[in-house]
């Protein structure tokens, strides 16, 4: 310390610090105006700026009062320095948080608003937060006066024992990331696993694939695993389906007028039902000879994996009314049997010294 300390310089560092204070609680009323007004627009990144500052903009204001005041005051060169080095800290700390909160929010901002590589996965949302959050990291202890080179050396050095310790991990992380790249499924897809999983995919982050079944429940699938499976994706390359109704008529009945009755049933309900495609065009084909009845296929559109159900209960009721109103029957299965009427032969009794022969039977062929 050069001289002595003085009230002028409490007063100082006083009014420095309190006009700190002051700027950041104005700083908050002036974003959360800001605030206000980006809520009411439809693009979300300024939302995401405006509550990024909100962090920020304060802890900048009241560090900038405190280095006022410490250059106010009479520190000896080795206290003035630290004091230096920790407020840069703190501010390139806080900066860098917000850094990896704006980035995070536009990345999840713009996977939200397409559905491209990233999807609205959190895997890709976490990575860049852990980038960010390292590059911050690094740039603080340079600042401290760390030097990073030998760090960088012991982690390069560790990173290989790290990478055999967190093997598992690492291959759930990359498979994450091929399936997310690849576009074989993204969140929102309906998929049907080999081994009988299915659902919605809810979210894909760094270790496993969270599915959400039409039950509500939750399964939760290893990446490595969906990556290495036979998997059906019922919304890849388009989310509109076809489903196939099973139907019979008798073998008195006027297929063209079946084919036609079938037809109306199918564009009624194309119309009517939510979730089924209006401008789909419907189709009966008949195929099979059955025991008792002629068998056709009615194929329906629907436009997503979970409206198929809805389509199929009504289209069902619907057919089978109007069946009943133009006589058409759906006769059941019928088997005939003939029995004829004979003797069967009763075993003798054996004595205990005679072997056990099996009993034979006369069985009566028709």
């Amino acid at each position: 310390m050069n001289r002595g300390l003085t009230l002028h310089d409490v007063i100082v560092a006083g009014i420095a610090v309190a006009a700190g204070i002051a700027a950041a609680l104005l700083l908050l009323v002036i974003l959360k105006w800001l605030g206000e007004r980006a809520g009411r627009t439809r693009w979300s990144g300024d939302d995401i700026l405006v509550d990024a500052l909100r962090a920020l903009a304060p802890w900048a204001a009241i560090t900038g009062g405190l280095a006022i005041a410490a250059s106010v005051l009479p520190l000896n060169a080795r206290v003035g320095r630290n004091v230096t080095m920790t407020l840069t800290a703190v501010l390139i700390m806080a900066a860098t948080l917000t850094a990896a909160r704006i980035v995070a929010g536009m990345v999840q901002a713009v996977a939200q608003s397409r559905s491209g590589v990233a999807g609205s996965a959190t895997i890709f949302v976490n990575i860049t937060r852990v980038v960010v959050l390292a590059m911050g990291f690094l740039v603080v202890l340079e600042t401290l006066g760390v030097s990073i080179a030998p760090l960088l050396t012991a982690l390069g050095v560790g990173g290989l024992a790290v990478a055999l310790a967190l093997q598992d991990t690492l291959a759930n992380l990359f498979a994450g990331v091929h399936i997310l790249a690849s576009r074989t499924v993204q969140p929102g897809d309906y998929i049907r696993l080999s081994s009988g999983e299915e659902g919605y995919v809810v979210d894909i982050n760094w270790r496993n694939t969270v599915v959400r079944q039409l039950s509500s429940n939750l399964v939760i699938i290893p990446n490595t695993k969906l990556s290495g499976t036979n998997m059906t994706n019922f919304h890849r390359p388009d989310q509109q389906m076809t489903l196939n109704v099973q139907v019979g008529v008798g073998y008195d009945s006027d297929l063209d007028h079946v084919e036609r009755v079938t037809t109306e049933v199918v564009e009624s309900v194309m119309a009517d039902i939510v979730g089924a495609v209006p401008d789909h065009e419907p189709a009966v084909r008949f195929h099979t000879f059955g025991d008792s009845r002629i068998n056709f296929t009615v194929i329906l559109g629907v436009g997503e994996f979970s409206d198929q159900y809805r389509i199929k209960h009504e289209f069902i009721k619907r057919l089978h009314r109007r069946y009943r109103a133009e006589g058409i029957s759906i006769p059941a299965p019928t088997r005939t049997i003939a029995v004829q009427q004979g003797e069967l032969p009763i075993p003798h009794r054996r004595s205990a010294e005679e072997p056990m022969a099996a009993p034979t039977y006369r069985v009566p062929v028709v």
